[in-house]
């Protein structure tokens, strides 16, 4: 497990600044949710992260060395799947595997893919292309392919956001099992996302982005018992009080980009 540091990052595409004096730190085995609207820079922060783009300037550093690149020690899961459509579902978990433990025989990646796949639950969909099968169910792939190359860092780019509101739940769920199942050996998860109930069901620690350009508004401890139940939790005037903050905050935002700029503060703890 690495921690994850972000030092006064700034980020600027053309002569358009994206990300400004972005600084905060992610301890090993931390669920992070970047939080915000539309057009905040939140992906364009994980891409950073992903090593896929760099600082304008600023450092990010994972276990105490800089990102200059992609890298195994970090797995990535997009909103579109990402999965080559020409290969099985099983094939695509196989490639990544290959890339991670060369040397290996080819039964222990099929092997290996098989364990994954059954480990999300889908255990019939090894030799099926990406185009057959439900969009929840190449998510539910791609996440598999992500927890295979086992990488200390995790990734993930509003990756519920297109499905339905009953598969999303499944997946949100799924997620929390698989990171919550070895305390010890948890994975440092960064996850975008614009909707406040799923960032407080996920995280350890939400933080808020503004507006143009992308700035820390406010960090967040969500200070929920684990293991999380969304039928009860929604219940319990901690959710409600955090929910209500949070709403506050993005809120104030908006107001304050729609009147020219101007710093609002929130009464909220934490800003």
């Amino acid at each position: 497990m690495y921690e994850v540091t972000l030092s006064n990052v700034d980020y600027s595409y053309s002569d358009h600044r994206v990300l400004q004096g972005i600084t905060f730190t992610a301890e090993a085995g931390d669920f992070v949710c970047l939080l915000g609207p539309s057009g905040c820079g939140k992906s364009t922060l994980l891409r950073l992260l992903a090593g896929l783009s760099f600082p304008s300037s600023g450092d990010i550093t994972l276990d105490g060395k800089r990102i200059t690149g992609p890298g195994l020690d970090r797995g990535v899961v997009f909103q579109d799947y990402s999965l080559f459509p020409w290969m099985t579902a099983g094939q695509n978990i196989v490639l990544t595997l290959e890339q991670a433990f060369p040397g290996k025989n080819k039964e222990e990646y099929r092997q290996a893919a098989a364990d994954y796949l059954e480990m999300v639950g889908l255990a019939g969909a090894y030799g099926k292309l990406p185009g057959l099968l439900s969009g929840g169910m190449r998510q539910r792939a791609a996440i598999a392919r992500a927890f295979a190359i086992n990488a200390p860092v995790l990734l993930m780019d509003e990756p519920f956001g297109a499905l339905d509101a009953i598969t999303r739940a499944r997946l949100q769920d799924l997620l929390l099992q698989l990171w919550q199942q070895r305390e010890g050996e948890r994975k440092t998860v960064f996850f975008v996302t614009h909707d406040v109930e799923e960032a407080i069901l996920l995280a350890n620690r939400i933080i808020v982005l503004g507006l143009n350009p992308g700035t820390v508004k406010g960090i967040f401890e969500v200070d929920l018992p684990r293991p999380r139940v969304r039928q009860e939790l929604y219940k319990t005037e901690a959710f409600a009080a955090l929910r209500d903050r949070l709403v506050t905050v993005l809120h104030e935002n908006i107001l304050s980009e729609l009147d020219g700029g101007q710093t609002v503060r929130s009464d909220g703890e934490g800003i």
